[in-house]
């Protein structure tokens, strides 16, 4: 039996659906989150990657977001109808420090592996991510449900939870 194509080619070696099955499905990176601006300037001006700390997650979710599937629901069109949405690629890999720390692309850049609970672990099913509360199922808010000026009031730190 051959080793699993994630533990044998590197991100940049993958073909499309490789990439893409890469995914976890936990929507993580669909939460608004923002950088501290004093900060990420000072750091954006040397050159430096973001420390995590500096990255503030909330609890806010895209509207066009499925919060039972984890899913977008208009996910080919979604950088279209949401400028701010990041298409994650090979080529702005190297720019994933808003990506949090359990993300599947983040671990394998970083050398981690995939967390026990990742869906090409468990034969495809999310249910595992799910239980592990790796998820942003029922923990999130729409953002068409808040007054977005305070999102201060959201900000979470489970998103940078990172269960193996």
């Amino acid at each position: 039996m051959s080793a699993p194509f994630w533990e044998t080619k590197s991100l940049s070696e993958m073909s499309q659906a490789e990439w893409e099955s890469l995914c976890d499905g936990c929507a993580k990176c669909c939460l608004h989150k923002f950088i501290e601006d004093d900060d990420a300037d000072e750091a954006a001006s040397t050159d430096e990657i973001f420390p995590e700390e500096q990255v503030h997650y909330t609890n806010i979710v895209c509207s066009l977001l499925n919060t039972k599937s984890c899913a977008c629901s208009q996910y080919e069109r979604r950088t279209e109808l949401v400028p701010d949405c990041v298409k994650l690629t090979k080529d702005n890999l190297k720019d994933i420090f808003f990506m949090p720390p359990s993300c599947a692309y983040r671990r394998l850049h970083e050398g981690r592996g995939l967390p026990s609970w990742h869906p090409l672990l468990n034969k495809g099913k999310k249910h595992v991510m799910h239980q592990k509360g790796m998820s942003v199922r029922n923990k999130t808010v729409s953002e068409t449900d808040v007054d977005l000026e305070h999102f201060e009031d959201y900000i979470a730190i489970w998103p940078l939870e990172d269960v193996s």
